[in-house]
Protein backbone atom coordinates (compact mmCIF):
# COMPACT_ATOMS: atom_id res chain seq x y z
CA UNK A 1 0.00 0.00 0.00
CA UNK A 2 1.53 3.51 -1.22
CA UNK A 3 1.91 6.48 1.35
CA UNK A 4 -0.83 8.12 -0.95
CA UNK A 5 -3.20 5.68 -0.59
CA UNK A 6 -2.36 5.01 3.64
CA UNK A 7 -2.68 9.28 3.84
CA UNK A 8 -6.06 9.15 2.37
CA UNK A 9 -7.68 7.59 5.49
CA UNK A 10 -6.49 10.76 7.93
CA UNK A 11 -8.89 13.05 8.28
CA UNK A 12 -8.66 16.41 7.26
CA UNK A 13 -9.45 18.26 9.69
CA UNK A 14 -11.59 17.36 13.43
CA UNK A 15 -15.07 15.56 13.19
CA UNK A 16 -17.35 18.13 14.78
CA UNK A 17 -18.72 17.09 18.36
CA UNK A 18 -21.69 15.24 18.24
CA UNK A 19 -24.54 17.32 20.63
CA UNK A 20 -25.81 15.38 23.52
CA UNK A 21 -29.41 13.54 23.28
CA UNK A 22 -32.34 15.81 24.01
CA UNK A 23 -33.30 14.03 26.71
CA UNK A 24 -30.41 14.56 28.53
CA UNK A 25 -29.78 18.34 28.01
CA UNK A 26 -30.83 21.60 28.73
CA UNK A 27 -34.71 22.01 30.74
CA UNK A 28 -35.51 18.33 29.86
CA UNK A 29 -32.19 16.88 31.48
CA UNK A 30 -32.10 19.29 34.08
CA UNK A 31 -35.62 17.52 35.32
CA UNK A 32 -34.83 14.47 34.85
CA UNK A 33 -31.58 14.57 36.98
CA UNK A 34 -33.05 16.30 39.85
CA UNK A 35 -36.56 16.03 39.90
CA UNK A 36 -37.67 12.42 38.18
CA UNK A 37 -34.20 10.48 38.50
CA UNK A 38 -35.89 8.01 40.67
CA UNK A 39 -39.26 6.79 41.39
CA UNK A 40 -38.53 8.33 44.76
CA UNK A 41 -37.55 11.26 43.36
CA UNK A 42 -40.38 11.42 41.50
CA UNK A 43 -43.37 10.68 44.24
CA UNK A 44 -41.59 13.59 46.37
CA UNK A 45 -41.79 15.61 43.20
CA UNK A 46 -45.57 15.79 43.28
CA UNK A 47 -46.08 15.86 46.54
CA UNK A 48 -43.73 19.14 46.53
CA UNK A 49 -46.22 20.17 43.57
CA UNK A 50 -49.44 19.58 45.22
CA UNK A 51 -48.01 21.30 48.21
CA UNK A 52 -47.17 24.33 46.44
CA UNK A 53 -50.57 24.81 44.51
CA UNK A 54 -52.31 24.41 47.49
CA UNK A 55 -50.26 26.68 49.59
CA UNK A 56 -48.62 29.20 47.10
CA UNK A 57 -52.01 30.75 45.55
CA UNK A 58 -53.79 31.16 49.39
CA UNK A 59 -50.46 32.95 50.00
CA UNK A 60 -50.52 35.28 47.03
CA UNK A 61 -54.10 36.31 47.27
CA UNK A 62 -53.62 37.06 51.05
CA UNK A 63 -50.46 39.10 50.59
CA UNK A 64 -50.85 40.80 47.06
CA UNK A 65 -54.46 40.17 45.63
CA UNK A 66 -57.07 40.86 48.25
CA UNK A 67 -54.46 43.11 50.40
CA UNK A 68 -55.46 46.35 51.64
CA UNK A 69 -52.42 48.83 50.59
CA UNK A 70 -54.18 52.43 51.92
CA UNK A 71 -56.07 53.66 54.24
CA UNK A 72 -56.43 55.93 57.65
CA UNK A 73 -57.65 53.32 60.26
CA UNK A 74 -58.74 50.18 60.98
CA UNK A 75 -62.36 50.44 58.22
CA UNK A 76 -60.13 50.16 55.33
CA UNK A 77 -59.44 46.53 56.56
CA UNK A 78 -62.79 45.20 57.46
CA UNK A 79 -64.60 43.01 55.18
CA UNK A 80 -67.71 44.49 53.78
CA UNK A 81 -70.42 43.16 51.44
CA UNK A 82 -68.79 44.35 48.55
CA UNK A 83 -65.21 43.01 49.31
CA UNK A 84 -65.62 39.89 51.83
CA UNK A 85 -62.51 38.80 51.51
CA UNK A 86 -59.91 40.88 53.18
CA UNK A 87 -55.95 40.61 53.02
CA UNK A 88 -53.40 42.05 54.29
CA UNK A 89 -53.77 44.86 55.77
CA UNK A 90 -50.42 46.29 54.99
CA UNK A 91 -52.06 50.39 55.29
CA UNK A 92 -50.98 49.25 59.19
CA UNK A 93 -47.69 48.57 57.89
CA UNK A 94 -47.26 51.63 56.11
CA UNK A 95 -48.97 53.78 59.02
CA UNK A 96 -46.53 52.22 61.62
CA UNK A 97 -43.81 51.52 59.61
CA UNK A 98 -41.54 54.82 61.63
CA UNK A 99 -42.76 52.89 64.47
CA UNK A 100 -41.18 49.32 63.47
CA UNK A 101 -37.77 51.11 62.01
CA UNK A 102 -37.06 53.57 65.02
CA UNK A 103 -38.94 52.79 67.81
CA UNK A 104 -39.49 55.64 70.69
CA UNK A 105 -36.56 57.23 69.17
CA UNK A 106 -37.55 60.99 69.14
CA UNK A 107 -38.56 62.74 65.51
CA UNK A 108 -36.49 65.18 65.11
CA UNK A 109 -33.19 63.11 65.92
CA UNK A 110 -34.37 59.98 63.95
CA UNK A 111 -31.67 61.23 61.03
CA UNK A 112 -28.80 60.46 63.52
CA UNK A 113 -30.59 56.51 62.97
CA UNK A 114 -30.51 57.06 59.33
CA UNK A 115 -26.71 58.35 59.29
CA UNK A 116 -26.05 55.07 60.61
CA UNK A 117 -27.74 53.47 58.86
CA UNK A 118 -25.75 54.54 55.46
CA UNK A 119 -22.62 54.16 58.02
CA UNK A 120 -23.06 50.58 58.20
CA UNK A 121 -24.64 49.74 54.45
CA UNK A 122 -21.73 51.50 53.49
CA UNK A 123 -19.01 49.56 55.83
CA UNK A 124 -20.61 45.97 54.88
CA UNK A 125 -21.01 46.91 51.12
CA UNK A 126 -17.04 47.65 51.48
CA UNK A 127 -15.86 44.84 53.12
CA UNK A 128 -17.73 42.27 51.96
CA UNK A 129 -16.54 43.71 48.22
CA UNK A 130 -13.50 41.33 47.39
CA UNK A 131 -12.00 43.45 44.83
CA UNK A 132 -12.20 46.72 47.43
CA UNK A 133 -9.36 48.76 47.07
CA UNK A 134 -7.36 49.40 50.64
CA UNK A 135 -9.22 46.58 52.25
CA UNK A 136 -7.29 46.79 55.01
CA UNK A 137 -8.39 50.64 55.97
CA UNK A 138 -11.98 49.05 55.47
CA UNK A 139 -11.12 46.40 58.46
CA UNK A 140 -9.83 49.54 60.37
CA UNK A 141 -12.99 51.52 59.44
CA UNK A 142 -15.45 49.19 60.87
CA UNK A 143 -14.33 47.13 63.61
CA UNK A 144 -12.75 50.05 64.78
CA UNK A 145 -14.18 53.31 63.68
CA UNK A 146 -17.81 52.39 63.26
CA UNK A 147 -18.51 50.82 66.38
CA UNK A 148 -17.37 54.53 68.25
CA UNK A 149 -19.00 56.93 65.78
CA UNK A 150 -22.41 54.43 66.00
CA UNK A 151 -22.20 55.05 69.89
CA UNK A 152 -21.85 58.27 69.83
CA UNK A 153 -23.83 59.50 67.48
CA UNK A 154 -26.79 56.74 68.43
CA UNK A 155 -26.52 57.75 72.05
CA UNK A 156 -25.66 61.80 71.76
CA UNK A 157 -22.53 63.01 72.93
CA UNK A 158 -23.09 65.74 76.18
CA UNK A 159 -20.88 68.28 75.26
CA UNK A 160 -20.67 67.99 71.67
CA UNK A 161 -23.92 69.08 70.80
CA UNK A 162 -26.48 66.10 70.14
CA UNK A 163 -29.02 65.22 72.74
CA UNK A 164 -28.22 62.07 75.04
CA UNK A 165 -30.87 59.34 73.94
CA UNK A 166 -31.42 56.58 76.34
CA UNK A 167 -31.41 53.20 74.92
CA UNK A 168 -34.86 52.19 76.14
CA UNK A 169 -36.08 54.86 73.60
CA UNK A 170 -34.32 52.47 70.98
CA UNK A 171 -36.51 50.05 69.13
CA UNK A 172 -37.78 47.99 66.02
CA UNK A 173 -35.39 47.45 62.87
CA UNK A 174 -32.38 49.92 65.18
CA UNK A 175 -32.54 47.48 67.86
CA UNK A 176 -32.17 44.40 65.91
CA UNK A 177 -29.69 45.72 63.68
CA UNK A 178 -27.05 46.73 66.22
CA UNK A 179 -27.77 43.37 68.22
CA UNK A 180 -27.24 41.77 65.41
CA UNK A 181 -24.19 43.21 64.14
CA UNK A 182 -22.55 43.70 67.64
CA UNK A 183 -22.96 39.86 68.05
CA UNK A 184 -22.03 38.85 64.69
CA UNK A 185 -18.81 41.28 64.47
CA UNK A 186 -17.81 40.41 68.47
CA UNK A 187 -18.64 36.41 68.25
CA UNK A 188 -15.95 35.46 65.58
CA UNK A 189 -12.99 36.86 66.55
CA UNK A 190 -13.70 35.67 70.21
CA UNK A 191 -14.57 32.17 68.89
CA UNK A 192 -11.56 32.29 67.59
CA UNK A 193 -9.80 33.00 70.73
CA UNK A 194 -11.75 30.19 72.41
CA UNK A 195 -11.01 27.99 69.79
CA UNK A 196 -7.91 28.64 70.19
CA UNK A 197 -7.76 28.26 73.69
CA UNK A 198 -9.11 24.97 73.91
CA UNK A 199 -6.52 23.47 71.41
CA UNK A 200 -3.91 25.43 73.52
CA UNK A 201 -1.09 23.80 75.52
CA UNK A 202 -1.29 25.92 78.41
CA UNK A 203 -3.82 24.06 80.69
CA UNK A 204 -5.15 27.06 82.52
CA UNK A 205 -5.82 28.50 79.08
CA UNK A 206 -7.40 25.23 77.86
CA UNK A 207 -9.53 24.93 81.20
CA UNK A 208 -11.22 28.69 80.64
CA UNK A 209 -12.03 27.91 77.65
CA UNK A 210 -13.52 24.30 78.15
CA UNK A 211 -15.24 25.24 80.72
CA UNK A 212 -16.53 28.98 78.92
CA UNK A 213 -17.48 27.17 76.21
CA UNK A 214 -19.43 24.10 77.65
CA UNK A 215 -21.25 26.31 80.08
CA UNK A 216 -22.87 28.69 77.59
CA UNK A 217 -23.27 26.22 75.11
CA UNK A 218 -25.25 24.13 78.12
CA UNK A 219 -27.85 26.84 78.36
CA UNK A 220 -30.49 28.64 76.28
CA UNK A 221 -30.06 32.34 75.26
CA UNK A 222 -33.25 33.46 77.07
CA UNK A 223 -31.24 32.20 80.71
CA UNK A 224 -28.27 33.88 79.34
CA UNK A 225 -30.61 37.37 78.53
CA UNK A 226 -32.47 36.99 81.78
CA UNK A 227 -28.98 36.05 83.63
CA UNK A 228 -27.71 39.53 81.64
CA UNK A 229 -31.01 41.47 82.08
CA UNK A 230 -31.89 40.52 85.98
CA UNK A 231 -29.35 39.03 87.72
CA UNK A 232 -26.18 41.09 86.98
CA UNK A 233 -27.83 44.48 88.92
CA UNK A 234 -28.09 42.35 91.64
CA UNK A 235 -24.35 41.63 92.29
CA UNK A 236 -23.92 45.26 90.96
CA UNK A 237 -23.80 49.16 92.88
CA UNK A 238 -26.86 51.11 91.18
CA UNK A 239 -24.02 53.48 89.43
CA UNK A 240 -22.08 50.62 87.77
CA UNK A 241 -25.30 48.73 86.69
CA UNK A 242 -24.95 48.69 82.59
CA UNK A 243 -28.01 49.83 81.03
CA UNK A 244 -30.65 47.23 79.24
CA UNK A 245 -29.56 47.25 76.14
CA UNK A 246 -25.87 46.62 76.89
CA UNK A 247 -26.79 44.05 79.08
CA UNK A 248 -28.50 42.16 76.33
CA UNK A 249 -25.36 43.00 73.88
CA UNK A 250 -22.77 41.30 76.09
CA UNK A 251 -25.34 38.40 76.69
CA UNK A 252 -25.88 37.61 73.09
CA UNK A 253 -22.49 37.78 72.25
CA UNK A 254 -20.77 35.67 74.77
CA UNK A 255 -23.71 33.01 73.67
CA UNK A 256 -22.44 33.31 70.25
CA UNK A 257 -18.88 33.20 70.47
CA UNK A 258 -19.47 30.50 72.89
CA UNK A 259 -21.22 28.33 69.10
CA UNK A 260 -18.65 29.96 67.09
CA UNK A 261 -15.57 28.48 68.83
CA UNK A 262 -16.82 24.91 67.95
CA UNK A 263 -17.38 26.21 64.83
CA UNK A 264 -13.58 27.57 63.81
CA UNK A 265 -12.04 24.46 66.13
CA UNK A 266 -14.06 22.08 63.89
CA UNK A 267 -12.41 23.95 60.56
CA UNK A 268 -8.74 23.96 62.98
CA UNK A 269 -9.01 20.11 63.10
CA UNK A 270 -9.60 19.81 59.65
CA UNK A 271 -6.22 21.28 58.82
CA UNK A 272 -3.38 18.54 58.40
CA UNK A 273 -1.22 18.79 60.83
CA UNK A 274 1.67 18.77 58.35
CA UNK A 275 0.65 23.09 57.81
CA UNK A 276 1.93 23.02 61.28
CA UNK A 277 5.22 21.67 60.79
CA UNK A 278 5.69 23.11 57.52
CA UNK A 279 5.12 26.63 59.34
CA UNK A 280 7.39 25.78 62.13
CA UNK A 281 9.83 24.90 60.03
CA UNK A 282 10.26 28.07 58.06
CA UNK A 283 10.55 30.08 61.30
CA UNK A 284 7.21 31.33 61.76
CA UNK A 285 5.68 32.10 65.27
CA UNK A 286 2.95 30.51 66.42
CA UNK A 287 0.51 33.66 66.28
CA UNK A 288 2.13 34.09 62.48
CA UNK A 289 1.61 30.62 61.70
CA UNK A 290 -1.89 30.77 63.09
CA UNK A 291 -2.60 34.26 61.15
CA UNK A 292 -0.93 33.91 57.68
CA UNK A 293 -1.28 29.61 57.40
CA UNK A 294 -3.99 27.91 59.63
CA UNK A 295 -6.69 30.47 60.34
CA UNK A 296 -6.98 31.24 56.40
CA UNK A 297 -7.46 27.85 55.66
CA UNK A 298 -9.97 27.11 58.73
CA UNK A 299 -12.04 29.75 57.93
CA UNK A 300 -12.56 28.94 54.52
CA UNK A 301 -13.53 25.55 55.14
CA UNK A 302 -16.13 26.65 57.85
CA UNK A 303 -17.66 29.44 55.70
CA UNK A 304 -21.15 27.32 55.43
CA UNK A 305 -20.80 27.01 59.34
CA UNK A 306 -19.89 30.29 60.39
CA UNK A 307 -22.90 31.77 58.11
CA UNK A 308 -25.28 29.15 59.95
CA UNK A 309 -24.13 31.14 63.02
CA UNK A 310 -24.67 34.02 61.81
CA UNK A 311 -27.85 33.67 60.37
CA UNK A 312 -29.36 31.78 63.96
CA UNK A 313 -27.50 34.84 65.64
CA UNK A 314 -29.52 37.42 63.35
CA UNK A 315 -33.22 35.74 64.15
CA UNK A 316 -32.45 35.02 67.34
CA UNK A 317 -32.01 38.72 68.05
CA UNK A 318 -36.62 38.57 68.53
CA UNK A 319 -35.30 36.72 72.04
CA UNK A 320 -34.50 40.21 73.28
CA UNK A 321 -38.19 41.21 73.53
CA UNK A 322 -38.52 38.80 76.52
CA UNK A 323 -36.53 40.63 78.74
CA UNK A 324 -38.37 44.32 77.40
CA UNK A 325 -36.24 45.78 74.46
CA UNK A 326 -38.22 46.74 71.94
CA UNK A 327 -37.18 44.93 69.32
CA UNK A 328 -38.39 44.85 65.50
CA UNK A 329 -40.63 41.98 66.55
CA UNK A 330 -41.86 43.99 70.01
CA UNK A 331 -42.73 46.56 68.05
CA UNK A 332 -44.72 44.93 65.98
CA UNK A 333 -46.11 43.07 69.29
CA UNK A 334 -47.24 46.62 70.54
CA UNK A 335 -48.76 48.40 67.22
CA UNK A 336 -50.77 45.53 66.57
CA UNK A 337 -53.17 45.80 70.12
CA UNK A 338 -54.04 49.67 68.66
CA UNK A 339 -57.78 49.77 68.61
CA UNK A 340 -57.55 52.54 66.04
CA UNK A 341 -56.39 49.51 63.50
CA UNK A 342 -57.65 46.26 65.30
CA UNK A 343 -59.03 44.04 62.44
CA UNK A 344 -58.81 40.12 62.06
CA UNK A 345 -56.13 40.91 60.10
CA UNK A 346 -53.57 43.26 61.88
CA UNK A 347 -51.64 40.90 63.74
CA UNK A 348 -51.30 38.38 60.81
CA UNK A 349 -49.93 41.13 58.31
CA UNK A 350 -47.86 42.47 61.45
CA UNK A 351 -45.81 39.32 61.37
CA UNK A 352 -45.70 38.88 57.85
CA UNK A 353 -43.65 41.81 57.73
CA UNK A 354 -41.63 40.70 60.24
CA UNK A 355 -40.75 37.14 58.42
CA UNK A 356 -40.48 39.17 55.07
CA UNK A 357 -37.70 41.45 56.61
CA UNK A 358 -36.23 38.31 58.25
CA UNK A 359 -36.07 36.16 55.53
CA UNK A 360 -34.85 38.50 52.93
CA UNK A 361 -31.81 39.62 55.25
CA UNK A 362 -30.99 36.23 56.11
CA UNK A 363 -31.56 35.01 52.23
CA UNK A 364 -29.01 37.85 51.30
CA UNK A 365 -26.17 36.95 53.56
CA UNK A 366 -26.89 32.74 52.88
CA UNK A 367 -26.07 33.83 48.86
CA UNK A 368 -23.23 36.01 49.62
CA UNK A 369 -21.63 33.60 51.55
CA UNK A 370 -21.84 31.01 48.28
CA UNK A 371 -20.64 33.66 46.51
CA UNK A 372 -17.41 33.66 48.18
CA UNK A 373 -17.19 29.82 48.35
CA UNK A 374 -17.88 29.55 44.68
CA UNK A 375 -14.90 32.61 44.42
CA UNK A 376 -12.47 30.36 46.71
CA UNK A 377 -13.25 27.09 45.18
CA UNK A 378 -11.85 28.21 42.12
CA UNK A 379 -8.18 28.29 43.55
CA UNK A 380 -8.78 24.50 44.19
CA UNK A 381 -9.86 23.83 40.71
CA UNK A 382 -6.54 24.99 39.22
Amino acid sequence: MTVATQAAYVASSPIPAIPPPSAHAGVIGWLRANLFSSPFNVALTIVCALLILWIVPSLLRFLLIDAVWTGADRQACLATPEHPEVGACWAFVRDRINFFVYGFYPIDQRWRVDVFFAALAFGVGWLTWLDAPRRDICLIYFFAVLPIVSFLLLHGTPGGGLPLVETAKWGGVLVTVVVAAVGIVVSLPLGVLLALGRRSEMPAVRLFSVIFIEFVRGVPLITVLFMASVMLPLFLPDTWSPDKLLRALVGVALFSAAYMAEVVRAGLQAIPRGQHEAAMAVGLSYWKAMYLIILPQALKITIPNIVNSAVGLFKDTTLVFIVGIFDLLKTVEAARGDPQWATPVTSTTGYAFVAIFYFLSCYAMSRYARYVEARLAQGDRR
